[in-house]
């Protein structure tokens, strides 16, 4: 992606060039893909399904499956939540591969990719304000378009009427329909807070993530952090979308009907092979009211099997 006429060229310090290297070199090797929840509260019925595919993707592509806790956002945060995400999993025998890994960890990576893009062009000072526009920094949110309107204005960094502005990416046209599709992103939010795309497209990188497995209500944010990846001059992971939880009806489950974590299930007496059992009958993947560990049903599935309820989401998801 071409930096703004007459900007340098993009300048990492050598120590991130060597780890952004040594995750792409990491992803060439094999398979590798994460689950990221955030501390926001307990695993839902929706998170531990997402959870039990990817891992069943590692596991029948003998890749590795990592565990990153998005963290970023302190306010949004509940204390005892990460414990409690990490017991959730473990009690489903869905074990990661290598320690923990955690946002809050990487905000100094974060402030160098966000300084080395801001000296070669790339970013541009934005003071549009929450009620002029949808909120496009907000994570794990449909995304909305930009419209330009601080994109060829004098770039004033500092501070206006005691307001810092939200720095967004420049994107030139080429590759990705861009700007039309996905727009000037934001990658710096007006408080400071480092931006759910810049973080997490920084992340896979990092981390050597081969194919990211998530929710179909996150397809919106794919397109930024390709763009991220790309200003980088890194080439994307491939992406699998993985279908919500629905009703009978086929509608979305709402917040309320989703928050069944484990505690409610265990409540009903429900152990850890019924539970398994339930997430993949979602699915179809087995019969209803099947009972069976992580490891059982990962042994009884070919990747064929698994791969079509992949595939059959990745196809849906290449929308215009």
């Amino acid at each position: 992606m071409a930096a703004a006429a007459g900007a340098p060229a993009l300048r990492l310090p050598l120590h991130l060039q060597n780890r952004l290297a040594s995750g792409l070199r990491q992803r060439s090797l094999g398979y590798t893909t994460r689950f990221a929840p955030s501390p926001t509260g307990p695993l839902h019925r929706g998170n531990l399904r997402t959870a039990l595919l990817s891992w069943l993707e590692a596991q029948l592509r003998d890749g590795q499956w990592l565990l990153r806790i998005d963290d970023l956002d302190g306010p949004r945060n509940r204390a005892g939540a990460e414990a409690l995400i990490l017991e959730d999993l473990h009690w489903l025998g869905l074990d990661w591969d290598g320690p923990v890994v955690r946002q809050s960890d990487h905000r100094g990576v974060y402030a160098t990719v966000l300084s080395a893009l801001r000296k070669a062009g790339h970013l541009y000072p934005c003071r549009c304000s929450r009620r002029l526009l949808a909120d496009v920094s907000a994570p794990h949110g449909a995304l909305a378009v930009y419209p330009g309107y601080c994109r060829d204005r004098a770039p004033l960094w500092g501070p206006q009427a005691g307001r810092l502005p939200s720095w967004r990416l420049r994107l030139e046209p080429g590759g990705q329909d861009v700007p039309a599709a996905v727009g000037d992103v934001v990658l710096r939010r007006a408080d400071g807070v480092v931006a759910y795309h810049l973080a997490t497209a920084v992340d896979e990188l990092l981390m050597g993530i081969s194919e990211v497995v998530r929710g179909d209500d996150l397809w919106p944010s794919t397109g930024a952090q390709v763009a991220v990846m790309a200003a980088l001059g890194a080439p994307p992971p491939a992406y699998a979308h993985v279908p919500l939880w629905r009703d009978g009806r086929g509608e979305r489950l709402s917040k309320r009907e989703g928050a069944d974590g484990l505690a409610g299930l265990r409540s009903r007496g429900m152990d850890a092979p019924a539970v398994i059992g339930c997430l993949a009958s979602s699915l179809e993947l087995v019969p209803p009211g099947s009972r069976l560990s992580a490891r059982e049903l990962a042994d009884s599935l070919s990747p064929e099997a698994l791969e079509a309820c992949l595939h059959l989401e990745r196809a849906q998801t290449k929308k215009p």
